[in-house]
């Protein structure tokens, strides 16, 4: 980790832990060194920093282009683990972006879903990360994400709400997964949401 990423690190755990009583479960399925992909469900603003939260080294994370024109959180963004992407258009160099990274040996977050839920359910996955699976053949781990909805929606306030990350055991493909017709990366990602949405959170943890 570099020393802004540890010290936002260390201060998201702070407040994780104070205010929303964060808590990881399956944390031992997590890959923490070489190449992977984090594959979440996605409702709300908090859900990146909860994941990176949950793994004890560096990540990357993907933000929108317009996050970075932001007077205070712009700079900040450029100088962690971000890629760009441009969500009103298909943009190619981020995805270039990401194969590169995970062909390096890094990990990325990716949300299958493209954009935050506006009910807190999961929504279809799309095509994007099928096609990055297929390009890398990296291994994805399946991670979903609890009460992050509660705390901050896409429309109203804060709410101290308890947030839980659940993490599913590694995903592996091999190319013969890639075989077939010309919807094999939408197959590939509604595999892996699939997999998002069998995660539960434990009974002790529910209510």
């Amino acid at each position: 980790m570099t020393p802004l990423y540890r010290i936002g690190y260390t201060l998201c755990n702070l407040v994780g832990k104070v205010a929303f009583d964060f808590k990881v479960y399956g944390r031992e399925n997590l890959i923490e060194d070489g190449a992977a992909i984090l594959a979440s469900n996605h409702q709300s603003y908090l859900d990146p920093p909860c994941i990176g939260m949950a793994c004890r080294n560096d990540i990357y994370y993907l933000a929108r282009n317009t996050l970075y024109q932001r007077p205070l959180i712009g700079p900040l963004l450029k100088r962690l683990n971000t890629v760009p992407v441009d969500r009103d258009r298909g943009d190619v160099s981020s995805i270039k972006t990401i194969i590169r990274l995970l062909r390096s040996g890094h990990r990325v977050i990716i949300f299958p879903e493209g954009t935050r839920s506006s009910d807190g359910q999961l929504q279809p996955a799309r095509a994007g990360l099928g096609m990055i699976i297929a390009k890398t053949l990296a291994p994805v781990v399946p991670v979903r994400v609890f009460g992050s909805f509660e705390a901050l929606p896409r429309v109203g306030g804060l709410k101290l709400r308890p947030v839980s990350v659940v993490v599913g055991k590694p995903m592996r493909f091999s190319e013969d997964a890639l075989k077939g017709d010309r919807d094999v990366y939408q197959k590939l990602s509604n595999q892996v949401m699939e997999k998002i949405a069998g995660l539960e959170l434990p009974a002790a943890r529910r209510g």
